[in-house]
């Protein structure tokens, strides 16, 4: 009797693993899988085996939510999406807002925007959305002067004034930290700034204020917004619990909550 009360035990475990919902959810590693893998425990609670994909690179995660191999990703702000959707033909959609990262200017070389010299090289992310904010935010510093309406398109050929006459060097993002030592500065994406060591307030000759667009989201293709794994996936990272977490480990504001 024991032995069987003990396999029916087995079985009844078995079946609640195996009807747990399996949600695959794409992102780069730092804050976003971190974010992630905080809720995991809790959206078990719920019935929902949260997977995290880790991603290194800003085309992947959104193919694959596209072709349905994963349920939806967070890496990404909404002109990034907007734009990847236009360019591929997509149908991915924003489902939440969940923080910014600013964008900052980062040297090697220098300890002040101010002593940048003539023809310094400057390098800059070579994916159309996040190039055009690196050269708003270059303009903001008072280093350029883009032609009028260039905005989240902008890319150097829109540049109308250029005093110092620097040298862009586009580079994938995801590189940045590695080349900041062979240019005289680079304006580097918050999440690939941070694993590099770098903090936008100590180490950011020029930040992005936090009042900023580029709010990054979760993803999913367009008709998945609504289906309750997302939406509690959603509440689970829109909590007291993520938010304390970010203060904690991002007090100089690399990370910004902005539910």
């Amino acid at each position: 009797m024991k032995k069987i009360l003990t396999v029916t035990a087995a079985l009844l475990a078995a079946v609640a693993v195996n009807a747990q919902t399996v949600l695959k959810v794409g992102a780069t590693p730092e804050p976003h899988a971190e974010i992630l893998n905080l809720v995991k425990e809790d959206l078990k609670a719920a019935g929902i085996d949260l997977q995290v994909v880790e991603f290194t690179d800003y085309v992947t995660p959104n193919e694959a939510v596209e072709s349905g191999d994963i349920d939806a990703n967070y890496f990404q702000h909404i002109p990034y999406l907007n734009s990847f959707n236009k360019d591929r033909g997509y149908h991915l959609v924003n489902a939440a807002g969940i923080h910014v990262e600013p964008f900052a200017v980062y040297s090697a070389k220098i300890k002040s925007l101010k002593d940048l010299k003539k023809k310094a090289i400057v390098a800059i992310p070579n994916d159309p959305t996040n190039e055009a904010r690196a050269l708003l935010l270059l303009q903001e510093a008072g280093l350029i002067t883009l032609k009028d309406g260039a905005g989240i398109e902008a890319t150097p050929l829109d540049i109308k004034k250029n005093p110092l006459k620097l040298k862009f060097k586009e580079i994938e993002a995801a590189s940045l930290p590695r080349v900041l030592k062979d240019v005289d500065a680079a304006v580097i994406n918050g999440n690939y700034a941070l694993p590099a060591g770098l903090s936008a307030k100590k180490d950011g000759l020029f930040v992005e204020g936090s009042s900023s667009p580029y709010v990054n989201i979760i993803a999913v293709k367009a008709g998945n917004e609504n289906k309750p794994e997302i939406k509690a996936l959603i509440k689970a990272i829109e909590s007291e619990k993520v938010k304390d977490y970010v203060n904690k480990k991002y007090p100089n504001g690399e990370v910004v909550t902005v539910f």
